[in-house]
Parts: C-alpha cells; sequence; structure tokens
C-alpha cells in the first residue's frame, strides 16, 4: 500500500461508481491498471463489494404488497378486538361475582334457618287437605305462610343460570 494516491485512482472510482468497468474503459487507463498497484486494488475491492451487495439484494425477496397491507389489517383488527374484551372480562368478572355472592347469600340462609326448604311440600300437602278450594301457588299465601324460599329458589336458579349463559357467550366470542 503507498501513502500517495494515483493521481488516475479518481477516475477508476468514477467508471466503477457508475458500471462502466471494463466494457467503456479507455486503453491507456487499462494499461495504467496493470501497472499500478492502488488503482488494482481499489478495483478489485470494489467489485469485490458491489458483487456482495449484487448477491445480497438478490437474496432478498419481499412479500407481496396485498401480502404486507393484509398482515397490517390482521394486526389491527387484533387489536381492535383486544381493545373491545378488556369490558366484556370486566362483564365476565361482576357475573362471576355476582353467581357467587348469591350462592354465598344461599348458603348463609340455609345454614341460619336449617334445611326447611322441604317443608313447603308438607305445608301444600295441608293447605289442599284443609281447603281443596284454595289456589295453593298464589304468591300471597305462600309468603304470608313461609313458602317465601319456593318463590326465591327459582328466582335465584333464573339469575344464576342468565349470569351462566351472559359469562358462556362473553367467552364464546372472544
Amino acid at each position: 500500500m503507498t501513502l500517495h494516491p494515483c493521481s488516475r485512482q479518481s477516475e477508476v472510482q468514477q467508471l466503477l461508481s457508475h458500471g462502466h468497468w471494463p466494457h467503456a474503459c479507455p486503453a491507456d487507463l487499462r494499461a495504467h491498471l496493470a501497472g499500478c498497484r492502488s488503482c488494482r486494488d481499489l478495483l478489485l475491492v470494489t467489485q469485490a463489494f458491489q458483487q456482495s451487495r449484487a448477491a445480497a439484494s438478490a437474496q432478498v425477496k419481499l412479500p407481496p404488497a396485498g401480502a404486507i397491507w393484509w398482515r397490517a389489517q390482521l394486526r389491527r383488527r387484533n387489536a381492535a378486538v383486544e381493545r373491545v374484551g378488556k369490558p366484556i372480562m370486566g362483564a365476565y368478572l361482576f357475573a362471576l361475582s355476582i353467581t357467587v355472592l348469591v350462592a354465598t347469600a344461599f348458603a348463609i340462609s340455609q345454614a341460619h334457618h336449617g334445611v326447611r326448604w322441604l317443608d313447603w311440600l308438607d305445608w301444600m300437602a295441608q293447605s289442599q287437605s284443609a281447603s281443596p278450594h284454595v289456589e295453593p301457588f298464589s304468591a300471597s299465601t305462600l309468603l304470608s305462610s313461609g313458602g317465601s324460599l319456593m318463590i326465591l329458589i327459582p328466582v335465584f336458579a333464573t339469575l344464576a343460570l342468565v349470569g351462566a349463559v351472559a359469562v358462556y357467550l362473553a367467552v364464546e366470542r372472544q
């Protein structure tokens, strides 16, 4: 390697950068390259870099623009679904907590009163034998005679069922 660059090195570099080597190179410059080591090294290094760049750019295969657009739309749609899913998760937790609260209240009620919820069968048998003309399923008769559990149990069961269906539908959509 020489410390002083060759005076014709800029010409060689210009020919190489414009892609005119070796086809449009004057004969005197070819003769200079045969005798000048600095210009030969420049030619060798520049051609190696150009070949490497051409090989690397040939390997890069970009997917079609339509596929890139479709993936971007898919990512955007998934992000929107995720944003929408957060309130649904809140509704799921709310329904679950209400169901647990109702079950806990029912269990505590049964613990305080004992398991008397089957007493309404005896009460119905007594009320039908005492007066066959009285409607046994009227709400006022049931509530006044201790049959409130006969109404509360189906109400709580319906609430639990509706809550479970709401939770199922919320989870199924995700």
